[in-house]
């Protein structure tokens, strides 16, 4: 019994962690706004050691279309510029020598359908990780039933992991409307 209860436990885990690994990868998503998020998977080589871009530096939004980057020391603003630069963001850095301002443009009707086009892909893919995660707990299930475990046992496990996937979906629908709504609001 317990053996259920730990797959059942490991399932929901994985469940919880396919959630939580879509909203990051929506949030690195630009919905117009100026957001710190954005540049979150940025690593810029520092003293020959790729660092998070938030470990050299503070990123702030002073309003709604300006990111402001201020690097703790000087000599590494040209390094922070050529990494946002080749960076797949399609962000154009301006260096005073002090800090570096990244302007967000405002996105175009047929931007905005591509974005939310790529945040369902990402969300399916979160699906997809969920639907995984249900296959492995009931491919165990089965296991202990071959083990001995009584049919009704398992027959019940079962079902909760349904009912544990169609929570988790429905969650990740939850995030993905959510950020489509965002990225369609001008």
């Amino acid at each position: 019994m317990e053996d259920i209860d730990l797959y059942l436990e490991e399932a929901k885990d994985q469940m919880e962690k396919s959630v939580q690994h879509t909203q990051a990868e929506l949030n690195k998503v630009r919905a117009g706004k100026a957001m710190p998020s954005m540049l979150d998977g940025l690593r810029v080589e520092y003293y020959g050691n790729p660092t998070p871009l938030n470990q050299v530096a503070s990123v702030n939004t002073p309003d709604a279309r300006t990111i402001v980057i201020k690097p703790w020391e000087k000599n590494i603003i040209p390094e922070i510029e050529k990494t946002i630069i080749n960076s797949d963001l399609g962000f154009n850095p301006q260096n005073d020598g002090d800090i570096i301002r990244i302007n967000i443009p405002p996105l175009s009707e047929e931007r905005r359908e591509q974005l939310v086009k790529h945040c369902r892909q990402l969300a399916e893919q979160g699906k997809v990780s969920i639907r995984n995660a249900r296959k492995e707990a009931n491919d165990a299930l089965k296991k202990l039933q071959k083990d001995g475990v009584s049919e009704d046992l398992i027959k019940g496990a079962e079902d909760e992991v349904q009912t544990l996937t169609d929570k988790y979906v429905a969650k990740t629908d939850e995030v993905l409307e959510a950020k489509e709504k965002d990225i369609m609001t001008v």
